[in-house]
């Protein structure tokens, strides 16, 4: 019994880099980076080597700065990476002062029953339904784009 797991141990550690196969790695026109077995076709693919690289003794400095993501990967995708990530923030910077703004309206219209706009020059005071309706509308907005 013991001989059959370790040979059947054996037998699978040998064939998983027998079925080890080429992967390709290419970036499409929205900047998503894709893997796969079968290269793109009309577009350049670069092949990725799936061998398991023996690990590097680490030296006693260099335990102390652990490697980030970007040191690892090359320069072309952590730029792409860094791309992604500006502009995700600047969207979420974006998506914050909207909901501040609305959170901010909404507060006027539920605090002061007696709310005044401006309509080509003219200023009104809006009616309780105009007011209530703008209120309804604020809370959906700030329930479907606010945390």
């Amino acid at each position: 019994m013991r001989r059959m797991i370790i040979t059947s141990s054996l037998l699978l550690a040998i064939s998983a880099t027998a079925m080890a196969s080429q992967v390709y790695k290419w970036v499409d026109a929205q900047g998503v980076t894709h893997f796969s077995a079968q290269p793109p076709q009309g577009q350049e693919a670069t092949s990725i080597n799936t061998a398991a690289a023996q690990p590097k003794p680490v030296a006693s400095d260099e335990k102390k700065a652990a490697p980030t993501f970007e040191s690892i990967a090359d320069p072309e995708q952590a730029a792409i990476d860094k791309k992604v990530k500006q502009q995700i923030a600047a969207k979420e910077a974006k998506r914050k002062k909207y909901c501040e703004d609305v959170r901010t309206n909404l507060a006027q219209l539920q605090n002061n029953p007696r709310v005044r706009i401006d309509v080509d020059g003219e200023v009104r005071r809006l009616s309780e339904e105009e007011r209530q309706s703008r209120i309804s509308e604020a809370q959906k907005s700030i329930n479907e784009n606010c945390k």
